[in-house]
């Protein structure tokens, strides 16, 4: 609140008869402002939704009981690709693994482009196999690549033994260790 100071100045006087007159000052007390001020921190901070979690959308299969029940797909219409170490990927058309080929993450944008260039959107899968030496970045990195791509239909399946070994005969022949 505002409060005046009305106490005695001093009473000087400047000839016969003239009384100055009283000086009176002003202060304001400012503690009902700051805790005005800190009630509507308080508030907004209570109020605000903090950012958002992102996270990618998966739409899962069924489980299905029958084998002849699952999901299937044309063998012309796969790409398989592999996360090797490195930041090396492996891919192969088809179901032939033997037709390993090596690439980089800048390279498989276009092999995946032109893999869906070359196929009907409706039988085109993409299957991401990471390898043991595959790093969280490099799975987070294709699957994001999947999302830019506009891939619909893709699957993270885990490797085989004969594959694993076709991908450490691929690396060692190409000098990666």
């Amino acid at each position: 609140m505002a409060e005046m100071d009305t106490s005695g100045g001093g009473g000087h006087k400047k000839g016969p008869g003239v009384k100055k007159g009283k000086k009176l000052s002003t202060r304001v007390d400012l503690t009902p402002m700051v805790d005005l001020g800190f009630l509507l921190i308080t508030f907004f901070i209570f109020t605000t939704t903090m950012s958002q979690p992102t996270a990618m959308k998966l739409f899962l299969p069924k489980d299905v009981n029958k084998p002849e029940e699952q999901n299937k797909v044309k063998e012309s219409a796969v790409l398989t690709i592999m996360l090797g170490k490195n930041d090396v990927v492996y891919y192969y058309e088809g179901i032939d693994p033997t037709k390993l080929k090596p690439s980089t993450f800048k390279e498989i944008r276009d092999i995946i482009l032109d893999k869906k260039r070359r196929t009907d959107p409706k039988d085109f899968v993409v299957v991401i196999k990471p390898t043991q030496d595959a790093t969280y970045r490099n799975t987070v990195a294709i699957l994001d690549e999947m999302k830019i791509d506009d891939i619909h239909r893709f699957a993270m399946v885990d490797i085989t033994p004969d594959e694993y070994k076709l991908v450490v005969v691929t690396q060692t022949a190409n000098g990666i260790k």
